[in-house]
């Protein structure tokens, strides 16, 4: 909003693209809760990304919480492979033993909200995409051990990264204001 007059390209997508894009050069920045191992990348800590089990609200009446063998046998709903999302998901099911037996993958965090909010299944989802439907009761988080997984959503960049000065301003920007837009935006997020 303040500054007009330049030109913005954003691309929402999983994480193997966004590393793809940054790793050709094809953007300045990237939001990622994962960093990448094989990149020299600089950085700045945005928030925490807390991800936790939900289910609409037709199917988890009677499911303020479960245990690791009822996991297994709920329609769980994953999102595709290269997901940052997806691969907490896995890791967490490989650590506790979990063994999925009904699966569904699709290939955008809104798609699973939208599968979860039709009943068709539950899924380990990120907070920051869900907060009206658990406001609205549309979604619950069902308690479970381990759960939720927490990393740190990243502003990352190439580190040997050439900035335009527009890209130099925004970095800035983030740095001195980030608090700040934390607090004003996202102020809700440690009550869960």
């Amino acid at each position: 909003k303040q500054a007009p007059g330049i030109k913005l390209q954003m691309d929402v997508t999983n994480k193997a693209r966004v590393i793809e894009s940054l790793e050709k050069n094809e953007v300045d920045f990237a939001m990622v809760s994962v960093l990448p191992e094989r990149l020299q990348i600089a950085r700045v800590e945005l928030m925490k990304n807390k991800l936790f089990l939900v289910g609409s609200k037709s199917e988890t009446r009677d499911k303020k919480s479960i245990n690791m063998k009822t996991l297994e046998k709920l329609q769980l709903i994953f999102r595709e492979k290269g997901s940052a999302t997806r691969q907490a998901m896995e890791n967490y099911m490989i650590k506790n033993k979990i063994d999925a037996k009904k699966k569904i993958e699709l290939t955008s965090n809104e798609a699973v909200k939208q599968a979860v909010l039709a009943g068709i299944g539950y899924s380990v989802m990120p907070l920051i995409g869900i907060k009206n439907e658990l406001n609205n009761g549309d979604l619950n988080i069902i308690k479970t051990k381990g759960l939720p997984i927490t990393t740190n959503w990243n502003l990352i960049w190439l580190k040997d990264k050439s900035f335009t000065p527009a890209a130099e301003a925004y970095l800035e920007y983030v740095k001195s204001h980030k608090d700040e837009i934390i607090s004003d935006r996202f102020g809700w997020y440690e009550d869960y």
